[in-house]
Formats: structure tokens, sequence, C-alpha cells
């Protein structure tokens, strides 16, 4: 089941979520970029960063709706951090409110916190492990177990407060009841549906801006509402889990006594990886580490709602308002340690790693065959070009995305065009400035690209071409124009560039065609002079063969008449009369 979707039509080859990326679980193909779910510790942050929206959070609330219609318990576990996220909301009419949306009851998930923190108190009782380190964040669970598997064996073996809170609640209420969890959090999703080991507790998870935007369409005012307490015990000091150092305060109010570990706190990413990092090294030794990947803590989760507040705020108000009590022992009997165990395994993905010779071939395709070439500018949301490099051999990447190198194409391509076409090329401004001059243009209007540049469209042509497809955006195509004073004539296509406000003119040189199309005209002119010549002399011939026909046809007749007669008379022209 997926937690975060992609809207493929908006991605727009930013790299933003590549280069926000701290684990670099996103892979880019054919220009989109796809969580690899293997690698994604889900915290949120490409969510966050994403300036076309193309991520979003697959939401359970549809389901959540279809539980309330059924004829069975819901039951809502609502994390600690609501205290903080929603603090301009009181805490009872919150509580009201989900009770009003129809759950059967809310129960805070410092409920189970309680559990979590009675056995990391068993552990540092313990003190078995050369180092513990909480796992009450899936995402920063995700991170030693994708990344630094090395360090699993410093896990503290115990389950989230969310998944200690689903079998207190299962078993409270029966297997049968739903257990909806409402918190900040995107990794819990993958934590109560798509880890086998803790599947199967929590049925739903929902976030606070979610919770507001359903009340919101039930029509209920949050600030008309009457306060209601929790349904569950007090769970003290545990409330403060969401915050930095809060499992810390925790634990130390429920120890009896002192242990030797070393205790501190990491919160954020970054630093939550450096520590991975000094840990790998062995740097770090008989130490108890709260773990959490959200900077501020799970106040500051990626779905959380907390309109501007600082957390600094936020931290100071919980832990003025929060008593550091403990929980009371006869409230923690309802899960044993092993209902609570977790163990964590080596979860890294096997990449291929490649050679120098596989690394140099590829940085040679994008133009980086010298140390000075290797930018390592980081627009790919690489640290360095040899790190995308690997990410292009692994198919993590592609090669377009190192974007100076595609700059430097794109220019090259445009300057390659600009050089070497035959047809003139001018593209101006709104204000008729030339901006591009093809190197077509600078030979037939005898002046340089920079002196080009500086001047105007109207002090080289007539421009009132230009300005009348950039007043219209109707462009003007195949037009014949003929510049007399040069004698070069053009076959000119003009048209308008609408996301620049440009106007380009591509001038097809016909000069050539054009004196072809004069010289067939004139051979075809003196042709038909030499044919009306011709048929003149003829009209002068036949007219003086008529008239020798004419004369001789007479005579011949007369020649004729008279041999008739001879012979048909003996010549006795006598008896003919």
């Amino acid at each position: 089941m997926n937690v975060i979707g992609f809207k493929e039509a908006r991605c727009r080859n930013c790299y933003k979520c590549v280069r926000n990326c701290d684990v670099k679980a996103i892979t880019v193909k054919d220009s989109q970029a796809y969580i690899m779910d293997d690698r994604c510790i889900l915290c949120g942050h490409c969510l966050e960063v994403c300036p076309q929206n193309a991520k979003t959070f697959i939401s359970d609330l549809d389901r959540v709706k279809s539980y309330l219609k059924k004829k069975v318990p819901v039951i809502c576990s609502i994390a600690p951090a609501y205290l903080g996220a929603l603090s301009e909301i009181p805490p009872g009419q919150i509580i009201t409110a989900l009770k009003k949306l129809g759950f059967t009851a809310v129960h805070e998930t410092a409920e189970g916190a309680a559990y979590i923190t009675n056995e990391y108190k068993k552990l540092l009782e313990q003190h078995s492990m050369d180092n513990i380190i909480t796992t009450c964040c899936p995402s920063a669970n995700d991170l030693i177990e994708i990344y630094y598997p090395a360090l699993v064996k410093f896990m503290a073996p115990v389950v989230s407060p969310m998944i200690a809170h689903g079998k207190l609640l299962k078993k409270q209420y029966g297997s049968e009841a739903k257990i909806v969890f409402l918190g900040p959090c995107i990794a819990k999703k993958r934590e109560a549906q798509n880890d086998e080991r803790t599947k199967g507790y929590i049925d739903a998870v929902i976030n606070f801006p979610e919770f507001l935007n359903w009340v919101k369409e039930e029509g209920i005012s949050l600030n008309d509402l009457p306060f209601t307490t929790p349904d569950n015990p007090n769970p003290e000091v545990n409330r403060l889990y969401p915050i930095t150092s809060g499992v810390l305060s925790s634990v130390l109010a429920s120890q009896s006594g002192t242990d030797s570990y070393r205790k501190f706190y990491v919160h954020g990413i970054k630093n939550c990886i450096e520590l991975c990092e000094s840990m790998t090294r062995g740097e770090v030794h008989g130490c108890f580490i709260e773990l959490n990947i959200c900077n501020g803590g799970c106040i500051k989760g990626p779905l959380s709602e907390t309109n501007g507040i600082s957390r600094f705020q936020i931290k100071l108000d919980m832990e003025e308002s929060i008593p550091k009590h403990p929980t009371s022992p006869s409230n923690l009997l309802a899960l044993s340690s092993e209902e609570l165990k977790k163990n964590f395994y080596d979860h890294s993905p096997k990449d291929k790693i490649p050679s120098e010779e596989q690394i140099s071939a590829i940085l040679k395709k994008i133009g980086k065959t010298k140390k000075e070439d290797m930018l390592n500018c980081g627009a790919c949301g690489y640290a360095s070009c040899r790190d995308k490099a690997i990410a292009v051999y692994q198919g993590k990447a592609e090669l377009t995305m190192c974007i100076p190198y595609m700059h430097e194409r794109a220019l090259s391509l445009s300057n390659l065009i600009l050089d070497n076409t035959p047809n003139i090329i001018i593209i101006v401004d709104a204000d008729m400035h030339i901006l591009e001059f093809s190197k077509a243009a600078q030979s037939y209007f005898n002046t340089t690209c920079e002196k080009a540049k500086a001047m105007y469209l109207y002090e080289f042509i007539d421009h009132s071409d230009f300005q009348e497809v950039l007043d219209t955006h109707v462009p003007i195509l195949g037009k014949r124009v003929i510049y007399e004073d040069t004698g070069l004539a053009t076959l000119q296509n003009i048209v308008y560039m609408k996301e620049q406000n440009y106007v380009l003119g591509i001038f097809q040189d016909i000069s050539a065609e054009e004196e072809k199309n004069k010289q067939a005209y004139k051979v075809k002119v003196e042709t038909i002079e030499m044919a009306q010549k011709v048929i003149d002399k003829q009209m002068l011939v036949a007219q003086e063969i008529a008239g020798l026909l004419g004369e001789t046809t007479a005579e011949t007749k007369v020649t004729l008449t008279k041999l008739r007669d001879t012979i048909l008379y003996d010549g006795n022209l006598s008896e003919k009369r």
C-alpha cells in the first residue's frame, strides 16, 4: 500500500524533491519523479517542498467514515502532539469534536507511550546493550534498517507507542473494534498497514489537517463545544513524547534509581544521519539516545497543523503545562514485555556499484572529462557529479538531470542552429529591440551580432509586419518581400512567441529563385516574340502564295477550257457556236 502518491502530469523536471531527499529515495525516469518504496523513510520532505503539489498523502479518511457507519466500536487514538500542534483549540473541545464525528471513544496515544517508557526503563536497568536507540519514530527506524543496518543491534527491541496503544485498545474493546490513529506523521501509516511485524493493530491513519477539514465539512463549530476528557487514565509525563527530549523526560521521571547510560536526544534528519555515521565509525558508546527524524519532534511532523507557531514555543508551553509525574504501575498491567517486543533487521537494498571506468564513461557522456568539469553544484539533487553518475548507473537518475550540462547543450544547439542555418533568423522583443541575429542575417545586412543586438529592427528593415504580429498574435506565413536596396528577395514567416512576448522572424533567401524566375520569364517573352514574327512572316507568305495561286488558277482554267473544246470539236469552233 502506497503512502505518498504522485500526479505525473504535474511533475516538471525541477528535481526539488531529489535535492531535498536526504536519503535519495526518489528516482527519475522519463523526466518523472517516483518514490522508491524500499528506500523511502517517509520523512515527508518531498510533500513539503514540491512546488507543483505533485505529491500527495494517500488518505484513509473515507475508510474511517465507512467504519463509523458500521455497528462496531471505532476508537480514536490521538497522538499527544495534538496538545501542541492544535494548541489554539482547547484539548477538551477536540475530544468532544471527535465524539460528535461518531467515534465510540477517544484515547490519548500517550497511554501506550507509558508502556514503552516502562520497557525502556527495563532495558536501562538490564544494561545488556552498548547503546540504546529509541524506536518510537518509524522514520528513524527505517533510516537505520535501510541505510545503517550495522546499528540495528542498538535499536531498542520495542514497538512504538502507537502500536502498543493499538494492542491495548484491541484488548479493551475487542478484536472487532476499529482503531484509528490521529496524528501528524506520514510514516505511521506504513508502520500500521505495511509492516508485517506490527500490522493489524491500527486499522486506519488520519492526520490533523484531515480532522480539521472533516469538522468543517460537518459544520461543527469547535469554539461552541463543551469540554470532554479523554477515555484513558492520565498518562502523566508521557504526554511529552512528541517534543524533543520528551522520551528522556518520561524515562527519567519513571526511574527509581540511576543507571550508567549517558542520555541525549537528536532530532532532524541531517543530525540523525550524522549520528548514525558517527556510531558506524564506533565513536559512541554507553548512550541512551532519543532519535526523531522531524526537527522539533512530532509536533513539527509533516502533517502537523501549527499555523506558524514556533516549535520552541510549543515545547516550552507543553513542558510547563505537563507535570513530570510517572504513570502509576497499576495502569501498566494489560500488556506484557513479550507483547511489546519488536525485532529489527537489515533491510538495506543491495545496489550494484559501478567500476571507475563505468563512472568515467557516464561522466564523459555529459562532458565531464576533467577535474574542473566536476562542478558538484547539487542542482540535480546529488552532492557530487560522481554520486549522480553512480545513481545513473543504478537506474535512479537520468543524464539529463545535469542542469549545467543541459544549459550548455541548449546554448550550443541554439548557437549551432543560428550559425549554420542559411535562413535569416531575427528575434525581437515588444520594443522591436533585436535579441537574436543569425549568422546569415549578419552576412546579408553586413553587420555583427553584437552590433545588431544593440539596435532596433526598424534600423534595418521595415518592421511593420513584426509589429502587426506582436499586436494581433496572428502569424504571417509565406509572404514574399523584396528589399530593392540590397536586391534581397525573401520568403518570410513571422510568428508570435507567447511565453516570452517576443516575435520570431525566419526569412528564406529566394533571390536566386527570383533571378531564375526572371530569366525564365525573359526567355518566355523572347520566345513569344520570335513566335509572333514567324507567324507574321507565315501570314505574308500565305498571302503571296494565295495571290500567285489566284493568277495561275485563272490561266490554267482558260488553257484547259481551250484544250477541251479542241478535243470536242476537232478545232471546228463554228459547231460550237
